[in-house]
């Protein structure tokens, strides 16, 4: 096994005159299935094409991408694992002094924007050569779509890139059907077939029998033709029933062929059981790592997609609803690969995915038909037909556990427990608490009011109590001490001041205390962002309640961590404001205890606002009895102006 080469002496070493393809990637190479790149590198590699990589190249300057030469076949380009705004900027848009994905942690190593940047530095260094796009950063961009840092609309990345094709979703297919019409010596502008790709072409040349989107200038005027644009793109992302979509950009034409086809179990299998390094470039050793690969390195991936369909979550648009699977036997063999890396010391730290107890469709149904338009599986209840079984994700935990040198195998990343609270057989649960818990359990209720987690796609919370309920009640059976530990987001599009109110109250009766609470993060190309940005529900255009004030946001987020000292002055404000003085004082039914200098600051300017009223009521007569004689004098010259005209005519 050897990384890719990333300089003139890796290729030399290799006996690679000219690459077929090179790769510009925004995070530091990290050989690891849980990066895209390095997938999309190794399954190219063993088709039989050469790759290089080029991490993180300096944006400033535009020939850096030539530090391998031009590629034979293409350019590959991707911001990296997460979006590059994302990896920048916090919520409140604050920009962030770390970055996991970059070498020592350090953020400054890519630009925002990072793949039309790098693109841009592609086509400048090298104009003649084919040139693709993929990873998250594009695929959630592919269309027009609200940019929450600049707050506007902005076209496609595809027609502000400079690429020839753009690759949304998972990858696999797409890649290796490119690269072999590319090596067959076909033209990159007449490859315009491939599922899971976008291009853009004159409008005369518009492929027939498309579902059109309203264009970028309609919605970028209007928010309702906004909303219609993104109910369209998500009612047909199916790689059963879905079409090809269409829009406008300005004098091009915008085509995003329908989805490509999920990765069968045989396919998923070979994914993972190429040759990866599964840790960062030796080349970083002297930053002090990559901190991305401490939490995957000893993580398994068992399956992709996710029917759980959240609106804030960007899976539905990128790797899809439908939920497929690797099979046992690869699990197995790649647990055994990690027992014997030299850092191993005994934990396999996660069993997971996208959602960790999913294994497979949500129900046959779907399997011929695709998943439902405009339907969730899970909310706001589950669907009749889902099927909800954890035998073979339980047998799969059962056989990891039982390995040699493996100490424990714990669960970090995303159980649905309304999923799990369905299954009548008890026996997953009993053995998760018991064995696959490291004292905490994160799970995501988000919010407690039903009009909130209905915009977030989210389940009712009685699914959460059904949950919490049996949690503690099997922890304390086995006498372990165990807590969940709910994730929570304040200010999410249709969630007010007094839905806040209503989680600090719930929080409190169940006595949680959430150290972290993330606001809402307007992310391109998800259903809630689109709610932001046109305070309208996609599928009822009905309006919706979008907290945008940062004072707003503020009160919000602080009612959620009302049992904070140093948020108790906040707390008030916005009891306050939320005509809920009630919870203001001593005893079991108040939220936050009267604090006696904000009360006296409060009594006093009180008491200058009704002083300062009281005065301008007493002037305020003087004035209106000046106007009323004035208008008295007017009304009495009015009842003579007859003759008053006459005697100014003669005059």
């Amino acid at each position: 096994m050897a990384f890719m080469p990333i300089s003139k002496q890796d290729m030399q070493q290799r006996g690679i005159q000219q690459l077929d393809f090179v790769y510009v990637i925004g995070d530091a190479y990290v050989d690891h299935p849980s990066f895209g790149a390095a997938i999309i590198s190794r399954l190219l590699e063993y088709h039989g094409y050469t790759v290089g990589i080029i991490p993180q190249p300096d944006f400033h300057d535009p020939n850096s991408v030539l530090c391998l030469g031009q590629p034979r076949l293409a350019w590959l380009v991707t911001a990296g694992n997460i979006d590059s705004m994302v990896a920048h900027y916090t919520a409140a848009k604050k920009k962030r002094s770390d970055d996991l994905y970059s070498p020592g942690g350090r953020a400054g190593k890519r630009p925002d924007r990072a793949a039309t940047v790098y693109c841009k530095m592609c086509r400048a260094a090298a104009p003649g050569i084919p040139l693709l796009c993929g990873g998250l950063e594009v695929s959630l961009r592919r269309f027009a779509h609200y940019d929450y840092w600049k707050d506007t609309v902005m076209e496609s990345v595809l027609a502000d890139s400079d690429a020839d094709i753009l690759m949304y979703g998972m990858g696999e297919h797409s890649i290796i059907e490119i690269a072999d019409r590319l090596a067959a010596g076909e033209d990159v502008h007449t490859i315009h077939d491939v599922r899971g790709t976008c291009y853009l072409c004159d409008p005369k040349d518009t492929p027939y029998g498309a579902v059109q989107c309203p264009s970028f200038d309609q919605v970028l005027s209007d928010k309702r033709q906004y909303a219609k644009a993104c109910r369209i793109q998500y009612d047909w992302q199916d790689e059963v029933y879905g079409k090809t979509i269409i829009q406008r950009q300005r004098d091009k034409m915008l085509v995003q062929n329908p989805p490509a086809r999920s990765l069968t179990t045989e396919e998923l299998d070979l994914v993972f059981s190429l040759p990866y390094e599964r840790n960062y470039h030796p080349c970083y050793e002297k930053d002090g790592g990559v901190p991305s690969i401490k939490e995957v390195q000893f993580s398994i991936t068992h399956n992709r997609g996710c029917y759980g369909f959240c609106n804030f979550c960007s899976i539905a648009l990128h790797q899809g609803r439908r939920v497929t699977c690797r099979s046992q036997e690869s699990i197995i063999k790649e647990a055994k690969l990690l027992t014997q890396m030299d850092n191993f010391k005994g934990y396999i730290h996660d069993v997971g995915g996208p959602t960790a107890n999913f294994r497979g469709p949500s129900c046959d149904k779907q399997l011929e038909h695709g998943l439902c338009k405009g339907k969730k599986c899970l909310a706001p209840k589950p669907c009749k037909n889902l099927n909800v079984d954890h035998r073979e994700y339980l047998s799969i935990l059962r056989k990891l556990r039982a390995l040699p040198k493996v100490k424990r195998v714990f669960i970090r990343s995303g159980i649905r427990y309304d999923y799990l609270i369905e299954d009548k057989n008890e026996e997953f649960m009993n053995e998760l608490i018991e064995h696959h818990i490291s004292g905490q359990l994160k799970v995501a209720p988000e919010h407690c009011s039903a009009a909130v987690l209905d915009k977030m796609g989210k389940p009712h919370i009685e699914a959460y109590k059904r949950f919490q309920s049996k949690f503690y009640k099997i922890t304390g059976r086995i006498g372990k001490e165990q807590y969940l530990v709910p994730y929570l987001m304040s200010s999410h599009p249709g969630s007010t001041l007094a839905d806040a109110v209503e989680l600090a109250l719930f929080l409190k009766e169940n006595k949680i205390h959430p150290e972290q609470v993330q606001d809402f993060y307007p992310t391109p190309g998800t259903i809630s962002t689109c709610m932001f940005y046109t305070e309208l529900d996609p599928y009822t255009l009905e309006p919706v309640y979008v907290a945008k004030d940062p004072s707003d946001k503020a009160m919000q987020r602080v009612l959620l961590q009302y049992y904070k000292p140093e948020n108790q002055r906040r707390v008030i404000e916005a009891l306050i404001k939320a005509g809920r003085r009630d919870l203001i004082g001593h005893g079991a039914g108040k939220l936050v205890q009267p604090d006696t200098r904000y009360t006296r600051e409060q009594k006093e300017f009180e008491k200058k606002k009704t002083d300062k009223n009281s005065k301008s009521s007493r002037y305020g007569k003087g004035r209106n009895a000046s106007k009323n004689q004035q208008r008295s004098r007017n009304t009495h010259n009015n009842g003579n102006n007859k003759n008053g005209r006459n005697n100014r005519n003669k005059h």
